[in-house]
């Protein structure tokens, strides 16, 4: 019995630690980056599921609730349609729209 509450302890004292460990080396803490990574999730999906435009290979990061797009578009349209589904997902702090879009040729 003793014996696995010092295991229990012992576990729980190196999650403390670990997560302690996560936020010095991003400056966030384990909810933030749960956050961050929900939050990417669900842009992701928006931009998967809008047909209006074929937004599946942007990508997208996410920190402290500021959401980054990057890769390439066929035109600038869709740069800024992608800028316009983002907007719409609840959470979002900021957009950085870093797409670009292909040059003809």
């Amino acid at each position: 019995m003793i014996k696995q509450i010092v295991k229990g302890w012992a576990a729980a004292v190196a999650l403390v630690l670990l997560l302690a460990g996560c936020q010095a080396m991003t400056g966030k803490t384990a909810g933030q980056n749960v956050d961050d990574a929900a939050l990417t999730s669900r842009v992701k999906s928006a931009l998967v599921m809008d047909k209006a435009a074929n937004l599946t290979r942007v990508d997208v990061d996410t920190s402290n609730g500021v959401v980054s797009l990057n890769g390439i578009v066929d035109t600038p349209e869709q740069k800024w349609h992608a800028e316009d589904v983002v907007r719409r997902v609840g959470g979002v702090r900021g957009i950085n729209n870093n797409l670009q879009v292909k040059r003809a040729g």
